[in-house]
């Protein structure tokens, strides 16, 4: 089956959840007016379904290819990256001075999240354009970003990130790759950096990769890295390209998943230096990257989204055409079509309610990075950009989570043909797998949101955004419909699990690290379920309002709502005594 963009339930969260009138209303995206924002969601559907979508199983079988230094993208992919250039979609929410359309990143996550749903492996190379944009942006000297963010915008070239080394994973502070100054303002570049997404390929012109090295004098750990820009061809004064840098592919990796994404290792130096430019300050590259990779980790739990959605979409229609068994219910004497099973409705439900609840705390979440960011007054810009840090890392861990569960999920729909590859099903779930590990594991993350996000503050955001869900509670105790009493118990109960849980936090991290940050997961997963769970009570709210506008779609998110609260927000307490147990005894592995 193709894929078809949920852009009625994506219109919903952008108007009724995720803030886009508040976001209009502010002058520099007074365009990005309801009438705008339908139009530009169609115009990407269509991209995604006609385009993007029928690439993706063939490109699964037919990965790219790595021979000579080169590599060969899966067929289709680069008449589709022209077509994806050419129709202006990387410039989406970038600076109009730069080529961009300056849309709100609000107006950009359910277009990403299209992009992604129909083919992964595409989606990855935008992504990390996107990625290398937004660095050079807030740290690029003006001479680079005047240089190299115009040709990425357009399509002409892309962008990287290269973090990661043989000997260091996650861990930065082990780097050893080098950047010697010249004298003429560049920097000689050696080092290998492993699993580059798309650090080689054949859609674009050149290739922008920002590395992280240290230089000469530089102190230990991650306080003496830098970062550089250093592009596959050299880029002369006239902006036209030279010579071929000191740069190269020496393999791409063999993966359980993404396969048609090129992952590959790169060489820089082997010639006497690549030639790279400083982006940002000496032994401050990580300020600049940590630009990077947090526009890439909501990006991620944008993805997870999408595969989700896409695995929703592929079991949903096999269950509506697979006929096997008679129901339990006596209702027909003849095998009828899967989907009137109870279990397999219970299947596709929890599928539709994990994919709808994280598109719209996702969807929350770039609202407030676009208050944060356009905002006339501080206080409110300062407010909006902390409940965007805070949410950043659940979005990333929670949303790509579920993801496997999901896909999981839509593999057991097909039962054994599910685990036969021509179905398609397996694809999403082996695509999945990579999502809670790439940008930082779930583990990273929920390192992140305990020590970042909320020691550093006492928990104040946290309990800030508690106090919101307590405001939903009492809307859903106005309400007379059944629907509403069925949500605000689950929700309830969350609230009170998630609010107990960041109060445990604060008091033992300091004497108990170990404890805390061995429970740290179970608290994202938390915090997750609990805030999606809300997301999802305020889109039964909402349905309740507009109920008489579109019966059928309304009806479908109320029951949509419910089957969430039943089947996930029921499961915050456990997750609450989890982390509140940490203390009282050690894991053995």
């Amino acid at each position: 089956m193709t894929y078809q963009a949920p852009v009625k339930d994506m219109l919903f969260v952008l108007n009724h959840l995720a803030g886009l009138p508040q976001v209009a209303a502010l002058p520099q995206y007074a365009e990005a007016t309801p009438d705008t924002a339908q139009a530009v969601l169609e115009e990407a559907a269509t991209f995604a379904g006609d385009v993007l979508a029928p690439l993706n199983h063939p490109a699964d079988r037919e990965p790219s290819a790595w021979r000579d230094g080169a590599v060969t993208t899966s067929p289709g992919f680069k008449q589709a990256f022209r077509q994806y250039a050419e129709a202006g979609w990387q410039g989406m929410t970038h600076p109009i001075e730069y080529g961009g359309q300056g849309l709100p990143g609000l107006l950009g996550a359910p277009c990403s999240e299209m992009l992604n749903a129909a083919n992964l492996s595409f989606a990855l190379c935008p992504l990390l354009t996107n990625g290398a944009v937004e660095a050079l942006l807030t740290a690029g000297s003006p001479e680079l970003r005047e240089r190299f963010i115009g040709p990425m915008l357009s399509g002409q070239w892309t962008g990287t990130m290269n973090l990661t080394e043989p000997q260091a994973g996650s861990d930065l502070a082990l780097l050893r790759s080098r950047a010697q100054p010249v004298g003429d303002g560049t920097y000689r570049i050696s080092g290998t950096k492993i699993f580059i997404t798309y650090g080689e390929h054949d859609l674009a012109e050149n290739i922008v990769h920002l590395v992280l090295a240290r230089l000469p004098d530089a102190p230990e750990g991650v306080k003496g890295i830098s970062l550089f820009l250093v592009p596959k061809f050299l880029v002369n004064d006239d902006g036209s390209l030279g010579a071929r840098n000191d740069v190269a592919c020496v393999s791409i990796e063999h993966k359980l998943g993404i396969k048609a994404s090129p992952t590959a290792t790169l060489q820089f130096g082997d010639a006497g230096g690549a030639i790279g430019y400083l982006v940002g300050q000496e032994n401050r590259g990580l300020d600049a990257m940590f630009i990077m990779m947090n526009a890439a980790r909501f990006a991620v739990g944008v993805q997870g989204i999408a595969v989700a959605d896409r695995a929703y979409q592929h079991a949903l229609a096999y269950a509506a055409e697979r006929v096997q068994s008679r129901p339990v219910d006596g209702s027909s004497r003849e095998a009828v079509p899967i989907i009137q099973h109870p279990d397999v409705r219970r299947m596709l439900g929890t599928m539709r309610a994990l994919t709808e609840a994280g598109r719209a705390l996702a969807y929350y979440t770039a609202g407030h990075a676009d208050l944060a960011h356009a905002s006339a007054d501080p206080a409110a810009r300062a407010r909006h950009l902390a409940v965007q840090e805070f949410l950043v890392p659940i979005v990333k861990g929670w949303c790509t989570e579920a993801s496997i569960d999901v896909a999981s999920l839509g593999v057991q729909v097909h039962g054994g043909m599910g685990f036969i590859e021509e179905t398609g099903a397996a694809q999403y779930y082996r695509d999945a797998r990579i999502l809670t590990i790439y940008e930082g594991t779930t583990a990273i993350q929920a390192n992140d949101l305990v020590g970042r996000k909320t020691l550093r503050d006492g928990g104040a955001v946290a309990q800030a955004l508690i106090e919101e869900i307590r405001k939903t509670e009492e809307a859903l105790q106005a309400r007379s419909e059944p629907a509403a009493r069925l949500v605000l118990t689950p929700l309830r109960q969350g609230r009170l699990a998630l609010a107990n849980t960041v109060d445990f936090v604060v008091a033992n991290a300091a004497a108990h690290p170990n404890a805390v940050f061995g429970a740290a997961v179970p608290y994202l997963l938390l915090a997750g379920t609990v805030l999606a769970g809300w997301q999802m009570a305020r889109a039964l709210l909402a349905s309740l309002d507009h109920l008489d506008e579109d019966p059928a779609f309304h009806q479908a998110k109320i029951a949509t709502a419910q089957t969430y609260a039943l089947h996930k927000l029921t499961q915050a307490p456990g997750l609450a005594a989890v982390v509140a147990g940490s203390n009282e005894y050690a894991v053995q592995p």
